[in-house]
């Protein structure tokens, strides 16, 4: 497994003041190296871990998930790490599957690992899951293989990937085309952990004091759009795309399951599968 400490774990904030504390508790637990990139936030979100023991870097005014990432991993690589851990400021991802994409990045070395949002898919707005499978299905075939959750925010990038120059898109667009630079210019692969969908306070856990979560700001109809938009001239500029995309289809997505939870993985892949 990659060492926790010559890794830094890089969270993007924007007014997260609500979960942003919590998070970074959970994420120093984990990794000693946490870096937090406040997005132009006026809610306070600096405030809530000032007197934590993380690197925090402030944009003065708001330039998108992409840039916060970027300087995320431009820090990482100035202080020598070996890999970055990205996840969301908003309390959506659980600190405690770090061990778990470590684990997937020593067993695929050099690949991506994503956070694969798997477990308990009933829970996902159906809306978003729809959205997901579609944004899914066009960035494999920028990619030339199928993933399992390609807008999770959730990732193990290598250093070779974060050291990436010119990678194109801003705000959620930049993690989609960061897997296609990735897989296109340095032969990278992507590789899928099962991790448990979190949307705010399920019905079995009413009235149980479980977290409740800020507004995501993916706005699927118009962020898709971007995405899809943005991948397509991908696409087309890599040409004979019928051929590219049976070869697309011919490499279904990898998932990392040791701990075997086989029946969920299946029906998961069912749907990928369509």
């Amino acid at each position: 497994m990659p060492d926790p400490k010559r890794i830094a774990v890089v969270i993007p904030a924007l007014n997260e003041a609500l979960r942003i504390r919590d998070v970074v508790v959970a994420a120093l637990a984990e990794c000693p190296n946490v870096i937090v990139v406040d997005d132009g936030s006026d809610d306070g979100t600096a405030a809530c871990i000032a007197d934590l023991p993380v690197t925090l870097l402030r944009h003065s005014t708001r330039m998108g998930k992409g840039a916060s990432l970027r300087d995320g991993f431009a820090e990482a690589l100035r202080r020598g790490f070996e890999g970055v851990l990205s996840m969301d400021g908003d309390g959506q991802h659980c600190a405690s599957d770090i061990p778990r994409l470590l684990d997937a990045a020593r067993h695929h070395p050099g690949d991506i690992v994503i956070g694969a949002r798997l477990r308990k898919r009933a829970r996902q707005p159906g809306y978003r899951r729809l959205a997901n499978e579609f944004g899914d299905w066009g960035i494999a075939w920028g990619c030339g293989f199928r993933i399992a959750d390609s807008q999770s925010g959730q990732r193990y990038y290598p250093a070779p990937v974060c050291a990436l120059d010119d990678v194109p898109g801003e705000d959620f667009v930049f993690e989609a085309q960061i897997l296609i630079s990735a897989a296109r210019r340095l032969g990278v692969g992507v590789v899928s952990v099962p991790v448990e969908s979190r949307y705010g306070i399920g019905a079995d856990d009413a009235g149980s004091g479980g977290p409740a979560f800020r507004r995501s700001h993916f706005r699927p109809l118009h962020d898709l759009y971007r995405i899809t938009s943005h991948v397509v001239a991908q696409v087309w500029r890599h040409g004979d795309v019928v051929a590219e995309y049976r070869r697309t289809r011919a490499h279904p997505p990898r998932i990392h399951d040791p701990d075997g939870i086989a029946g969920e993985i299946a029906a998961a892949a069912r749907g990928l599968s369509r």
